[in-house]
């Protein structure tokens, strides 16, 4: 098969380990102009860590990049990896960086492993169901370098099987565990993350330089890192969205995505015909709200500064 951006080896590691890295999507100088104003927004001193008052933060976003024009090969790759851009809703990344800071520095380093705090699979704001299309993708844009033991995100390589086979047992969906159910209908399923995580030995930890980009499976299990070396860290980790549900029975073989291709392979089987028997519902976390509130004072600091 042809792909705009991917090797065939990297096609073949996606679908066998469900991620793959795209090394220099955009350059230095160019993320350099998107973060100035982090320090402004969080209201810390970048060379006073005596101000950084958490070791983490994971900010609102207020402006968007289009990202075919600033990273064209990230956006080749997503296309590959989800089965052309026909399949994709509007796809921006924004600048709600997930800061870095001192995560975890006050006890020695622990290395990925099912032990490590923290695993869990993106989505608080919908019911997952085998084939979701709130989260086609998971992207982790390196807007800063990431080093070993720096904060990085760690990844649990082979971790598609378990959460597929998890899936697959609840075709009624599964509910994120930040959220509280408040529904009539008896309450669905939800991840049991630490049971997920402990099918999985296959760990990665995802360094890398500014301007990389990691493209992970929407199965994916991944947690943050400890940043024991205490260098601010950028990411974000804009999700891609899907104009319709997967489709894991495709009647050409050859239609099937890269995505879909995984599930498959963490099934076991060559085709898999899926109906979800519950609601596919649109859920509101807590975050947002934080969010808004975190914006709004992000606001006043820019436009203290003269930065709005």
């Amino acid at each position: 098969m042809d792909y705009q951006v991917l090797t065939a080896q990297q096609a073949e590691q996606f679908v066998e380990r469900g991620y793959v890295a795209i090394r220099g999507c955009f350059t230095r100088e160019a993320a350099q102009e998107y973060t100035a104003a982090i320090w402004t927004r969080l209201g810390y001193a970048p060379d006073d860590p005596g101000t950084w008052t958490q070791p983490s933060v994971h900010m609102p976003g207020h402006r968007d990049i289009d990202i075919r024009k600033f990273a064209p090969k990230a956006w080749g790759a997503v296309c590959d990896l989800v089965g052309g851009a026909q399949r994709i809703q509007p796809y921006r990344w924004n600048d709600g960086f997930i800061v870095n800071l001192s995560e975890g520095a006050d006890r020695p380093w622990q290395p990925a492993s099912p032990a490590a705090p923290g695993w869990h699979k993106d989505g608080d704001f919908f019911r997952h169901f085998l084939d979701s299309p709130e989260q086609g993708l998971l992207t982790l844009v390196l807007w800063s370098e990431v080093r070993h033991q720096g904060g990085a995100t760690f990844v649990a390589a082979d971790s598609v099987g378990p959460v597929a086979r998890f899936l697959a047992e609840h075709p009624e969906g599964v509910y994120p565990p930040s959220i509280a159910w408040t529904g009539a209908e008896p309450q669905p399923a939800t991840f049991a993350w630490g049971d997920l995580v402990g099918q999985c030995g296959d760990f990665v930890e995802a360094t890398g330089e500014v301007g990389d980009v990691y493209l992970l499976h929407p199965y994916i299990l991944h947690a943050k890192a400890q940043n024991v070396l205490r260098v601010p860290r950028y990411i974000t980790n804009p999700p891609v969205h899907l104009v319709e549900p997967m489709r894991f029975d495709r009647a050409d073989p050859a239609d099937l995505s890269l995505v879909e291709r995984a599930v498959l392979r963490g099934l076991g089987v060559d085709h898999y015909p899926f109906t979800a028997r519950g609601p596919r519902e649109e859920l509101v976390p807590e975050r947002v709200a934080m969010h808004r509130s975190m914006k709004q004072a992000e606001q006043q600091r820019l436009s203290a500064a003269g930065m709005a």
